[in-house]
């Protein structure tokens, strides 16, 4: 069983939000909820890939789903804020089980146009795959909640943030306070644009809840998280915090980004992802085949 916690509304306006975490991948799927109707909007839900057999499977998924049935809840969108690097989106088969819309941030477009060279592969377009590219300041509803999306770019070139009263869904630009930030090492990806991205988010209200993309648990702690506040950002975030200048922290995240390998899952996943979470179309025996570029990394 995945693990699961619930953070409450805290009253009308805001959404209840279920966060279920992947432990393969240190991943945290969302369902934001509106009270009021009890519809729900799925956030980077995760189709499992399994590198060494190149096998996938919906298992995060199918869980969430029984969830949302459990609580009597409409799927009404389903949301990716970036096309991860280390994991497979389950947009399409969540669409295909649901009926709901597919959305993703418009400037996936840009991230495609770098794989596609990368992968040799001059029809890899997301607009097929997805029924809403989002630009930066749209708004759209969930229920009778308001969403707004901010573009936050740095990570990736066009990561979106989701805001919903007081909760903003900020995937992979700030970690829990105590691990700091993700990293922008990625193609398309920028140190000083995810810099000024944190800076937009820290700028929201204080007591906005901030729900992460990832966690990966720190020395001093074992058990993950996902939750925490703007104003706790702001106070003891370890890359942030207290008021940290820019040109110090892109030292900071340049150098830990120089050290990291590449995601196991990455090369599969962004010729997965920039289809909405489809396999490459079968060949002329019936089955799919992932494309991976030698010597490019």
């Amino acid at each position: 069983m995945t693990t699961m916690k619930i953070s409450e509304s805290t009253g009308p306006g805001s959404p209840r939000v279920a966060g279920f975490y992947e432990p393969d991948t240190g991943s945290i799927q969302y369902v934001a909820i509106c009270e009021a109707t009890k519809k729900a909007a799925l956030i980077d839900v995760v189709q499992r890939f399994h590198p060494a057999r190149g096998a996938t499977d919906f298992e995060p998924a199918q869980e969430i789903l029984d969830w949302v049935r459990t609580q009597g809840l409409t799927v009404e969108w389903i949301l990716d804020t970036h096309p991860h690097a280390d994991h497979l989106l389950a947009s399409s088969w969540l669409k295909d089980k649901t009926g709901a819309r597919t959305a993703i941030g418009e400037k996936v477009r840009e991230i495609a146009g770098l794989w596609r060279e990368y992968y040799h592969e001059p029809d890899l377009y997301p607009e097929p795959h997805f029924d809403q590219l989002w630009a930066d300041g749209d708004t759209f509803k969930l229920g009778d909640l308001e969403v707004q999306v901010m573009l936050s770019p740095g990570h990736t070139l066009g990561s979106v943030t989701y805001i919903m009263g007081d909760a903003a869904f900020a995937h992979d630009t700030f970690m829990q306070p105590d691990a700091g930030t993700a990293r922008a090492d990625f193609p398309g990806g920028s140190a000083a644009e995810l810099y000024d991205s944190l800076q937009a988010i820290l700028a929201l209200p204080d007591e906005t809840r901030v729900f992460v993309g990832h966690d990966y648990g720190t020395d001093d702690r074992e058990e993950p998280a996902w939750e925490s506040t703007v104003a706790e950002q702001k106070a003891s975030n370890i890359h942030v915090g207290g008021g940290a200048a820019k040109a110090g922290y892109v030292k900071t995240r340049e150098a830990r980004d120089a050290t990291l390998s590449l995601p196991d899952r990455m090369l599969a996943a962004l010729q997965v992802n920039l289809r909405g979470g489809k396999l490459p179309e079968p060949e002329t025996d019936g089955h799919s085949y992932f494309k991976i570029p030698a010597n490019r990394f």
